[in-house]
């Protein structure tokens, strides 16, 4: 399953071929399959009956201009196609094995409950979860299970911080920018001014958000005063709350900058996701698993290739993260590592995943898939991924995930002890936007 997504990389709204394939594999399984009519690339596939219903999210979307091959030094299998630079093939895969795992459990035991496998598009985009609440797809469901390639093995109680996506579009007046400049009124002044501003704005904001953009001139010549342009942006913090004022505080910084160039300003939020909401009792129910799972062990050659691909990492990096995750100078991890590990290294990454965390309770894992030292969104993450390296330890996950299942199933305590907590710790969840 895994060297075919990746044979097969397809980007955010574009994931057709996989999740046709992921329908198939699922159909064949004696699966249903539940489409959605709005959203083409997502749907789950259903066993069983009665409660719990349990949800294994899984993924398969590629990352733009991160096409590698599984090789330790920079080779595009085609220039500027996409890759699976997180994972994201490891990811579906081992959540299908884990889901059809436990299937096969039910299908032998005869026990009451439901398994449901998630085909989830958009990931990187951090919309498909989104958008699949939006259109209650999620309906039904008591627990879910979500795991990350990663670095390390891993149980998360926290993580993916907020986030948003959002598009600011200037329009000015275009005119000879030598015969008459003082004519034109150049949008591109604006976001520039914008951008200015914002990088000021990043002293007064949490330390732990990140505000991230690039830029769009409109392809005009440099002797036309600009009359388009635009920004966009994403803006994470740990709470959505924190997105949403420093998300105002960029807005006026927009019709700050408009003001100064006489130029108009549109914000257009595109989508954005929720922190994930922290569930300690399931945490420490997928900790245990994790511990019970075979953590992957890789030979020498797997070694090997792994020092090659940290050959091409700053050396810096590479001790830095070989001293978090704890490899006694190996280059991949493994060993479990404990929850405390959280403090040292907070998941700053977002996904759509914590919107999900917030309808039902949700844990999060990882397990070794790359050496310490590559971060994911990478050629050398890619590298890994299409290889034995990550095929590893996205066997332990498929492993971890059919034991959460399993305790859910026969455990009626701990599912009290994880429902009571959600119930707790949630709040009124409202999606950053409306589609």
């Amino acid at each position: 399953m895994s060297r075919i997504i990746w044979g097969h990389p397809e980007a955010g709204g574009n994931e057709k071929e996989s999740a046709d394939y992921f329908r198939k594999l699922f159909g064949d399984e004696g699966f249903k399959i539940v489409n959605e009519e709005h959203l083409e690339h997502a749907f789950y596939a259903e066993y069983g009956s009665g409660k719990p219903v349990i949800a294994v999210l899984g993924e398969y979307d590629a990352l733009p201009g991160l096409s590698q091959k599984a090789e330790a030094c920079k080779k595009p299998i085609e220039e500027g196609a996409p890759g699976h630079g997180c994972g994201q093939n490891l990811l579906g895969a081992a959540a299908a094995v884990g889901a059809i795992a436990v299937k096969r459990y039910l299908e032998t035991e005869k026990i009451s409950g439901t398994i449901r496998f998630y085909g989830c598009p958009e990931e990187e985009l951090l919309s498909g979860k989104v958008k699949m609440i939006y259109y209650r797809m999620f309906d039904g469901c008591d627990f879910a299970v979500s795991w990350h390639p990663m670095s390390a093995n891993m149980v998360y109680d926290s993580g993916y911080p907020a986030s948003a996506s959002v598009h600011f579009k200037f329009r000015g007046k275009s005119s000879h920018a030598a015969f008459a400049p003082e004519l034109g009124r150049s949008a591109l002044d604006a976001v520039e001014l914008m951008n200015v501003g914002v990088n000021y704005l990043r002293e007064h904001v949490t330390s732990k958000a990140r505000i991230h953009y690039t830029t769009d001139s409109g392809g005009f010549a440099p002797n036309i005063v600009p009359p388009l342009a635009g920004s966009w942006y994403f803006v994470r913090a740990p709470y959505m709350a924190d997105v949403k004022e420093i998300l105002e505080r960029i807005r006026k910084i927009a019709e700050g900058a408009a003001l100064m160039t006489e130029t108009e300003a549109e914000m257009k939020i595109d989508y954005g996701c929720c922190e994930m909401l922290e569930n300690h009792a399931y945490g420490d129910l997928a900790y245990q698993n994790m511990k019970e799972a075979e953590l992957p062990i890789f030979d020498g050659e797997e070694t090997a290739f792994a020092e090659r691909l940290l050959d091409t990492v700053a050396k810096a990096d590479v001790e830095r993260a070989q001293r978090l995750y704890d490899t006694e100078g190996r280059p991949m991890a493994w060993k479990l590592g404990g929850r405390s590990l959280y403090q040292a290294n907070p998941l700053t990454a977002s996904s759509d995943s914590g919107d999900v965390s917030h309808i039902m309770p949700m844990c999060a894992v990882s397990t070794a898939c790359w050496p310490a030292g590559v971060a994911p969104h990478t050629w050398q993450a890619t590298a890994a991924a299409g290889c034995s390296l990550g095929e590893k330890g996205a066997l332990s996950a498929a492993q971890i995930i059919a034991g959460i299942a399993y305790d859910l199933y026969n455990e009626s305590e701990k599912r009290e002890y994880i429902l009571k907590e959600f119930q707790e710790r949630k709040d009124s969840y409202i999606p950053m936007y409306e589609i």
